[in-house]
């Protein structure tokens, strides 16, 4: 099955891409969401991913470990022996986004990435809506969204606002957000909460109500949730942040559609279980927290 919207959806080939803790934000929401309404730029190369009788073909794939925030971020507490393994992990991460989706200032080096990621990135559209993030996760995109069109009616939704690129690091002390590699997407802020992140967003009222499952402090449904790890994006809902609006693909790029004549990969369901919520009382106090 495919919608309209699927069939505009740009595809720069993986190899393009493959060519070329945390305080307050560091400028206004808002401003980094400009991207989120902006129309395609005229001129620029439209293609289609790879389809078949069935619709687009993706590939089924879970997070890459080492970019996977929990398992490198560091704590004071932690021994020392466990900050220096999760600081490799971290200069691993860094080098693979650098690799594979553009040298972003100040992490990384220039020479293992020609380009960055602004040069990198392209518009394209996600349930109707504009966005602009990395060519290299359009097709990872189409994916999901083939996946809500066709799994998702039970539970109906539509996003009204997306944010995707952003020019500036909302990270500190030593972090730098998958945004600025065009690789991370924010649905809806002002309905799906991030109640381990810093004010005004642990102000939200949902954060401040006692619940039994973090899906009671969003809107987004949790089919949608399931859709995205299928295809490779890691939800932070999952992190102690517990930022429900946010997917950030953490996947091979190359790997997302099947090479010719191959079938498509397909994995078991996700075996985890969904995390916790923040209890109410230790909402606005939560930590780490994320800028946003």
């Amino acid at each position: 099955m495919k919608t309209r919207s699927l069939s505009v959806l740009l595809l720069a080939s993986a190899a393009f891409a493959l060519g070329v803790v945390v305080s307050g934000p560091s400028r206004d929401a808002r401003a980094q969401e400009a991207d989120a309404g902006a129309p395609p730029a005229s001129g620029e190369a439209i293609a289609s991913p790879p389809t078949t009788s069935d619709g687009i073909a993706c590939n089924e794939q879970r997070p890459l470990d080492y970019l996977v925030r929990g398992n490198w971020v560091t704590k004071a507490r932690m021994p020392r022996e466990e900050i220096q393994r999760r600081r490799e992990l971290a200069a691993q991460a860094v080098r693979f986004r650098t690799e594979h989706y553009g040298y972003f200032e100040g992490f990384g080096r220039p020479e293992w990435n020609a380009h960055t990621p602004m040069e990198n990135a392209g518009n394209t559209r996600f349930m109707g809506l504009h966005l602009r993030v990395n060519r290299a996760i359009h097709p990872a995109l189409a994916c999901v969204e083939q996946a809500i069109t066709a799994q998702c009616s039970a539970t109906p939704y539509r996003a009204q606002r997306l944010s995707g690129i952003r020019d500036r690091n909302t990270y500190h002390n030593g972090e730098v957000s998958n945004h600025v590699y065009g690789i991370a997407i924010d649905v809806d802020p002002s309905v799906n909460t991030c109640c381990g992140c810093v004010p005004p967003w642990t102000d939200h009222p949902l954060c401040a109500q006692e619940v039994s499952s973090i899906f009671e402090r969003m809107q987004m449904p949790e089919c949608w949730v399931r859709q995205f790890e299928r295809f490779g994006f890691y939800w932070l809902g999952r992190d102690s942040l517990q930022d429900t609006m946010h997917f950030e693909f953490l996947a091979d790029p190359s790997q997302i559609t099947p090479a010719a004549g191959t079938a498509p990969t397909r994995l078991a369901p996700l075996d985890q279980p969904w995390p916790t919520p923040v209890p109410a009382r230790r909402a606005a106090a939560a930590a780490p927290r994320r800028p946003r």
